[in-house]
């Protein structure tokens, strides 16, 4: 993170920027806020800009004050408090060793304007106590990526006992007056850390920090070997709300990062499971929860949700627990029982007294069956998405018991089913599935009259069913057939839809690509055949 460098603060050195720093309840000197170290900055680059010469300022000026730097509202706050105490830090060496009660002296313009290097050469730098005054027995000098250099005036006893850092060093050299951390990443967060080795209640301290800023202190008190710091860190993440994905991102990284040795379960535990703890149950817990409900609105929302949060992630489900072949052998199992209870329910309907019995008796059979229907659409989209609905298409063209069924039913009762064939053909039209030939064949053979009988109704009393996509989606899948299968399929339509006209799916396009392929495209094959053997012919001839 930084080198660090073994040397003495000697006399004589430029002068330290003077800070108003205010004492704390705990009794440490409180460390500028961040607004100090950017008011500093933007003070040191224009001071750094070029400006125009001109005249000497008026001598009037000498009687005016030297500019310091604002303070910040908590610490005008903490000075109003204990105004005994506050004070502004002395810029000499000598400064720890000073009472309390001395004051900065008053330095004249005219004393300033004596030689000294140029403005772009100077550090910026601050000086800041901690600690009880009088307490202080070391000086520790941050120099920072920023240009800051900052001097720490500090109790090595308090470094020692928190920080396994300070107290390998110390034991290194007896005596050590003075350490330099050079090329410090984030200087103002060192300077926090220290200052959190003199707090007293560092969870209340914590506390009004945000999530960002708490990153940064454990990557700094990490380096330290600030062991309770660390803590009290993991503690305030593991409690507090982390905000939007990118927060998540960056509180598992800088965790997960962490070498200290400290116990960070409790944070991780809210983006990951335990190893016993695989989700498949709960996934499946969850889909069952979805297939079965009933409230309608909740049942719609959740299905939405589900779908779309599985999208997110087709590749692999949450926490990659569970594998994709793991998660569609789930999935099928709950189409065969939804298949299963939906082959049940039609078997009650189609009793010749059906019509006859009371509605009490009638009406949950048919609302069942809508459910069973749309919970099977629902399964398929999540299996198309998936790229795993093949077995899907098989099993529901050897529905032939179920379709057989079907016209028995009232449309009104039944054609809640014929969306599932709609949207197997919509998916093979569209290539998101590639069942066989003999499945397509079959597919066809079993479910497009049943989806043609129920098309005038879908097309009028189903708000979600897209008529242009179905037709498209059939005639697509009858092209995939060889070319005999084609025109015995599509002859079969004509002479539905010169009887019935819009309450029969439109199948022209389809019918015109096999119109040309049958009629048109032999010609021209012929045609090209016959213009090859003229061709070899007069070769022959000149040769």
């Amino acid at each position: 993170m930084a080198e660090i460098k073994v040397t003495r603060v000697g006399q004589g050195q430029t002068k330290i920027k003077n800070v108003p720093i205010a004492v704390t309840p705990e009794g440490f000197w409180c460390c500028p806020s961040p607004v100090v170290f950017q008011k500093s900055l933007k003070a040191q680059n224009a001071m750094n800009k070029p400006k125009a010469p001109c005249s000497p300022p008026p001598k009037t000026s000498v009687q005016k004050k030297p500019a310091l730097v604002p303070v910040p509202v908590s610490e005008r706050r903490a000075s109003a408090a204990a105004p005994t105490l506050s004070k502004l830090l002395l810029s000499d060496d000598q400064q720890c060793s000073s009472g309390p009660e001395r004051t900065p002296a008053r330095t004249s313009v005219a004393a300033d304007r004596g030689p000294r290097p140029k403005i772009e050469t100077l550090p910026r730098k601050v000086a800041i106590d901690f600690g009880e005054p009088g307490t202080c027995d070391m000086k520790v000098v941050l120099l920072g990526k920023q240009g800051f250099c900052v001097k720490l005036t500090v109790n090595r006893d308090v470094l020692a006992e928190k920080s396994s850092f300070f107290a390998d060093k110390l034991s290194e050299q007896t005596g050590l007056s003075s350490l330099q951390i050079d090329d410090c990443e984030d200087v103002e967060i060192y300077v926090e850390t220290v200052g959190l080795m003199y707090c007293k209640d560092m969870k209340q301290r914590l506390m009004k920090q945000s999530v960002s800023r708490i990153l940064r202190i454990l990557k700094v008190a990490e380096f330290l070997g600030f062991s309770s710091c660390i803590q009290s860190c993991l503690d305030y993440l593991e409690a507090v709300p982390w905000v939007g994905d990118e927060e998540e991102e960056k509180v598992v990284s800088t965790v997960l990062q962490l070498q200290s040795g400290v116990r960070v379960n409790p944070v991780l535990k809210r983006v990951s499971y335990d190893i016993s703890n695989v989700p498949k149950d709960t996934l499946f817990q969850i889909i069952e929860l979805v297939l079965n409900s009933n409230e309608e609105r909740g049942r719609r929302e959740m299905k939405s949700i589900v779908l779309k949060l599985l999208r997110e992630n087709n590749n692999s489900l949450p926490s990659q627990a569970v594998s994709s072949v793991t998660c569609n052998d789930m999935i099928y199992g709950s189409c065969r029982s939804c298949l299963d209870s939906l082959l049940s329910l039609f078997k009650q309907a189609a009793e010749p007294d059906f019509s006859h019995k009371p509605s009490d008796y009638r009406d949950p059979i048919v609302k069942h069956i809508a459910l069973e229907a749309d919970n099977l659409s629902w399964l398929l989209d999540i299996l198309i998405d998936k790229l795993a609905a093949d077995e899907f298409a098989l099993m529901w063209a050897n529905q032939q018991e179920l379709a057989s069924l079907h016209q028995k039913l009232p449309i009104v009762s039944r054609y809640h089913v014929s969306c599932i064939s709609g949207r197997l053909f919509v998916g093979i039209g569209r290539g998101q599935l590639l069942p066989s030939k003999d499945m397509r064949q079959l597919l066809l053979q079993t479910w497009l009259q049943p989806l043609m009988n129920d098309y005038n109704w879908l097309q009028h009393g189903c708000r979600s069913f897209d008529g242009k996509l179905v037709e498209e989606g059939i005639g697509r899948t009858i092209l995939t057939l060889p070319l005999e299968d084609q025109q015995s399929i599509l002859l079969s339509w004509l002479g539905s839809f010169l009887k019935t006209g819009d309450s029969c799916p439109n199948l022209q396009r389809a019918f015109e690509v096999w119109w040309r392929r049958t009629f048109i495209r032999p010609h021209v094959e012929n045609q090209g055949n016959a213009m090859s053997d003229s061709s070899i012919l007069l070769s022959k001839q000149h040769e």
